[in-house]
């Protein structure tokens, strides 16, 4: 995900987020002998056993400190982050989507961090999200993990054949459609997993030409790709039009969808390992299904137009920054080290993310789903880096359009009024 301010009033990705409540009031204050760092995480994404690592590593290594973990969801990134990080309640150590991140950074909310860069593990970064988190040659939010999206599938509802192409995947997903059962599930506004379709056609959301940003979603390319969409949308999914990702891995277990494609550590959430839901929410909580499809949960990497290649998808995950308005940036920055080392990043390994720090990603499963999500990960792509990108996905005019594809509009017209928003924003 993206970071931008300027016109940012919301931001929204998936992470973790560290924060703490130590009134800050910007500039350098002093550091108070001893006090609490807060850590705002996004999601369940990041396990507890990585939780309780920052906390007993940080207040064993800093006397007289407490640490408390805050997690937080993806509406509050757009929603509150931005008023949060501008009082003088900020919290100290936040996590952010990758797409967020510049965002951020251009409103002046992130504290510049390339002064521990090399700390945080210099080369060893993930390239990608070091580039995401960079704003004007300076390091503002460090890598913290990766993920790609994987195609999660039972041989006991799917087969043993597997498509070759996008469009042998759509044909399927279409065959097993039923009036309860989708062969894709494809909620309208899993703008994520819609991308796919657009890239695959050789389409793109946004392209610069010099200062301005030429939106491209009515070029001809990915008027292709959103059309084979809406065939997905009306002819394989009876997933909600209206609805997001959320509840996927639940209808999965239910025997509900033939092909799901989700982060390849939604596994843990359909096997049984990493329950699903938020039940304070208003969430149904799933307790996966170890013992009926998820005992036999296999996945492959989405299929490009021709066989033997995969389609380029999007290239997920979080970075992590210290609030500007921290009032203990420098043991904020100590939290930060903490959770971009090897004993940490670990952690995330095994939950299946790809980690922050290269070197830790050899504590990824060895397992299928592992390899599939390389292989995924190996043709992925990236939105606009723009810093106003962030408010692109806070104003939900793609997800808002999408909707309206799968509800049977107009894809051509639908797509240049989808331009015309997106260049408002971009081009401000």
């Amino acid at each position: 995900m993206n970071k931008k301010l300027g016109a940012l009033a919301l931001v929204g990705a998936s992470a973790v987020v560290l924060a703490g409540c130590a009134g800050g009031s910007g500039g350098a204050p002093s550091e108070a002998a001893t006090g609490d760092l807060t850590v705002w995480l996004v999601g369940a994404d990041t396990p507890q056993t990585a939780r309780d690592y920052l906390k007993e590593t940080f207040e064993d290594e800093n006397e007289g400190w407490t640490l408390t973990v805050e997690e937080k969801t993806w509406a509050d990134v757009s929603d509150t982050y931005t008023a949060a990080l501008s009082s003088n309640d900020s919290p100290d150590v936040v996590e952010v989507g990758n797409t967020q991140a510049l965002g951020f950074a251009d409103a002046g909310l992130f504290l510049d961090i390339s002064d521990i860069q090399e700390q945080l593990g210099g080369d060893d970064l993930l390239s990608g999200l070091v580039d995401a988190g960079t704003y004007e040659g300076s390091l503002y939010a460090a890598p913290y993990y990766a993920g790609g999206r994987i195609v999660f599938y039972t041989p006991q509802i799917v087969g043993d054949t597997l498509p070759t192409t996008l469009d042998e995947y759509v044909a399927k997903g279409i065959e097993l459609k039923t009036d309860t059962v989708s062969g894709i599930y494809a909620p309208g506004k899993d703008w994520y997993n819609a991308l796919p379709y657009v890239w695959a056609h050789g389409g793109e959301i946004a392209v610069q030409d010099g200062d301005e940003w030429d939106a491209q979603f009515s070029s001809d390319e990915s008027l292709e790709g959103l059309e084979q969409l809406q065939d997905v949308y009306l002819n394989a999914s009876v997933a909600p039009v209206d609805g997001n990702e959320r509840l996927g891995n639940i209808d999965f277990c239910a025997g509900e969808v033939g092909f799901l494609s989700s982060p390849a550590w939604a596994a843990g959430n359909i096997t049984g390992d990493w329950p699903w839901g938020d039940e304070a929410a208003g969430e149904e909580v799933s307790e996966g299904c170890p013992d009926t499809y998820g005992s036999d949960l296999a996945a492959f990497a989405l299929p490009g137009l021709k066989a033997g290649e995969t389609a380029p998808i999007f290239a997920g995950g979080s970075n992590i920054a210290v609030a500007t308005k921290s009032g203990s940036p420098e043991k904020a920055k100590a939290a930060l080290e903490i959770m971009l080392s090897e004993g940490y990043q670990k952690l995330l390994a095994e939950q299946g993310l790809t980690p922050g720090i290269v070197s830790a990603a050899e504590f990824l499963p060895d397992t299928p789903i592992a390899k599939a999500q390389a292989e995924a990960l190996a043709n992925s792509k990236f939105t606009p880096t723009s810093p106003n990108w962030a408010e692109v996905e806070a104003a939900q005019i793609i997800p808002d359009a999408l909707v309206k594809i799968a509800q049977g509009g107009d894809v051509a017209a639908i797509a240049a009024e989808l331009d015309t928003a997106i260049e408002a924003i971009l081009n401000k």
